[in-house]
């Protein structure tokens, strides 16, 4: 598998996200080659500000792995993650973060705060932005259209 196959599962679980009302935004991590988390967002569910897709995939994979530190572990997410899971990345040690659609207004890696450009950020992972960019875009589209009454 590669990273477009990997962020198919991350986009996989933002449509099961939408599916459940919550934004479309879904994440994975993979170690090895091998999905070891998958998590779409779950914050209306919840009733969790913090359960984004990238916060709940994390958590997953290290209980699965049995360590805070993801080193070696590549996380796919379907949307520029914002900062609070800019900062949760830094803080696992992710190696590599995969993205599809950028986000202007809340991202927290290529717009915004740009977590990861600080000097008190503790670790920088790889970053590879816009994997699928139109389809994860066109997913958070055609979401807040259908909230909006627009697609109707």
């Amino acid at each position: 598998m590669d990273m477009i196959d990997f962020m198919a599962i991350a986009l996989d679980q933002a449509r099961l996200a939408a599916s459940r009302g919550e934004v479309p935004v879904g994440a994975v991590v993979v170690q090895d080659g091998r999905v070891v988390a998958q998590a779409g967002n779950r914050v209306e569910e919840l009733a969790d500000p913090t359960a984004h897709a990238e916060m709940l995939a994390i958590r997953q994979a290290a209980e699965a792995i049995g360590n805070v530190r993801l080193d070696g572990c590549d996380l796919y997410v379907s949307l520029e993650p914002c900062p609070m899971c800019a900062a949760a990345i830094s803080l696992a040690r992710l190696r590599r973060l995969v993205f599809g659609a950028y986000d202007p207004k809340s991202g927290g890696t290529e717009h915004g705060a740009r977590v990861f450009d600080h000097a008190t950020c503790h670790h920088r992972p790889e970053v590879v932005g816009g994997v699928r960019e139109a389809e994860g875009a066109a997913l958070l589209k055609s979401f807040f259209q259908d909230r909006r009454g627009e697609n109707r």
